[in-house]
């Protein structure tokens, strides 16, 4: 039994309303994952139990069970789509460990033509949706969580890493070690809400850090192509020919992929990592272990991020809000060989 002022809803009344047992009712609305009952009975039960205030009242969230993934990782460099690959396998399990039932969508126009099988969405990939195809999309199905990009802010839902804090954690580590002349290294723009900007996220947080810090930045930013192996090659390339050996004290690499293609280049003319110059990346990858050095890099939990999305997702239907939310998480470094510690 639940009270808002003088009004009690209690479990005998939703079952009476919707038509069903009370047994089936409390299982259901208690999030038991044993329960085994038709669609339209679930979505039934929780309409009602809306309806009466039964949601406003308890903290009590029910687990969609038909979630639809969007889901848009380009199929390309292996390498590229390694980090967005193992999302999408970590999402698959966290769904099947809460009995949802996952149907997977490449195609945005598909998933809104059948949106009316599902409760709501969930979205990974890094690839450009259309801008009308979002608002579309939340037209017929306005309950959606993007899983480490945020392209409609007003619209959906988002858990992502919290890559500002991620870049000024690696300015402290590399102040620690006295380092002051650190550079960047990336590719070009993501989405920012409904506008595309020629700088990556990680990147304006770099410029700000280390104008606000005090760093030497200057001609150390080096920005080009998209984010795989083949554009850090380029860039390590071109930071050889410029630098002429007056390389800085680190830089610090926007993905594990474009580290890896700087490596490359750095290897083939023997410029030693970390002894002439540190590196830092970002997702921790399989691959970071097994370069040559093995790369520092802040590891992304991926199992923190579906989790999280999940329940973000939950709570938006059942809850029924339309403020969106965003949550941020943070980061970890994990030490290997690429970042020496030789400054103390």
């Amino acid at each position: 039994m639940l009270r808002t002022g003088a009004v009690t809803v209690t479990i005998k009344e939703i079952a009476k309303k919707a038509g069903y047992s009370q047994a089936t009712v409390s299982r259901l609305l208690n999030g038991d994952p044993t329960l085994s009952v038709k669609e339209e009975t679930r979505r039934r039960i929780i309409e009602v139990s809306e309806q009466l205030g039964y949601a406003m009242q308890t903290k009590h969230i029910v687990l969609p069970r038909e979630v639809a993934v969007l889901d848009v990782i380009d199929p390309g460099d292996h390498l590229q789509d390694a980090y967005f690959n193992e999302l999408r396998d970590v999402l698959r399990q966290s769904g099947e460990s809460q009995r949802m039932n996952l149907t997977f969508h490449t195609d945005v126009s598909r998933l809104i033509a059948e949106a009316g099988h599902y409760d709501g969405f969930i979205t990974i990939g890094a690839e450009v949706i259309d801008n009308d195809d979002l608002r579309r999309l939340h037209d017929v199905l306005p309950y959606g969580v993007f899983l480490d990009t945020n392209p409609a802010p007003n619209l959906f839902d988002s858990v992502q890493p919290d890559l500002s804090q991620t870049l000024l954690d690696a300015l402290d580590e590399c102040r620690a070690e006295g380092m002051n002349r650190v550079g960047f290294i990336g590719g070009t723009g993501r989405i920012m809400g409904m506008h595309e900007y020629p700088e990556d996220l990680r990147l304006m947080a770099f410029d700000n850090w280390t104008k606000r810090l005090g760093f030497d930045t200057e001609g150390l930013i080096y920005i080009d192509g998209p984010f795989n192996v083949a554009s850090g090659q380029k860039l390590g390339e071109r930071i050889i020919a410029d630098m002429h050996g007056d390389l800085p004290d680190a830089f610090i690499v926007a993905a594990d992929v474009i580290a890896v293609g700087v490596l490359q280049a750095f290897n083939a003319v023997g410029v030693l990592v970390p002894r002439d110059v540190s590196l830092i990346s970002i997702n921790n990858q399989p691959i970071s272990q097994y370069t040559s050095p093995p790369l520092s890099t802040y590891a992304i939990d991926q199992r923190e991020l579906a989790r999280t999305g999940i329940y973000t997702l939950a709570e938006a239907i059942s809850s029924r809000r339309t403020v969106r939310h965003h949550v941020f998480l943070s980061t970890t470094l994990v030490e290997r060989g690429s970042f020496v510690r030789v400054y103390r």
